[in-house]
């Protein structure tokens, strides 16, 4: 399998403006610049965009481990923040919500753990950061 999406940039990094294309076109020529990335404006940013992916692909991994474990969820709920420091993504905490009718919380945890380590986004992230997260079953 391979995906795609297309950035355009133009000007300064500072004063020029960009728009992301992703594949599906669910993201359409959407707006990015400067201010959106560094400080509030009304388009999106590579991070914001990191973080969606990770709270996306964790919480259809953990579906799948729960399944194997026997478990069917009712919803899982996962919130990515993304840190970047000094030009780099630093951290990325995951805040995980799970309704699993069944499940007993020693093996929702062992379940969480191991969608947290094994979901392909949190393996292409840097090594070097750490992920973090914080699971509730209820």
């Amino acid at each position: 399998m391979s995906r795609h999406a297309t950035a355009i940039w133009q000007g300064s990094g500072k004063e020029g403006k960009g728009n992301l294309t992703t594949q599906s076109a669910v993201l359409d020529k959407v707006q990015y610049t400067y201010k959106d990335r560094f400080e509030e404006g009304p388009g999106t940013n590579p991070e914001e965009l990191v973080a969606a992916a990770h709270a996306g692909c964790f919480s259809m991994k953990l579906s799948f481990i729960l399944g194997e474990a026997g478990f069917t969820p009712d919803e899982i709920e996962t919130k990515c923040d993304i840190t970047l420091a000094d030009g780099a993504i630093t951290k990325s905490h995951l805040t995980v919500k799970v309704k699993a009718p069944g499940i007993d919380k020693q093996k929702f945890d062992e379940c969480a753990e191991k969608a947290k380590i094994t979901c392909p986004i949190s393996k292409s992230l840097n090594p070097n950061i750490a992920i973090s997260m914080e699971a509730t079953l209820g």
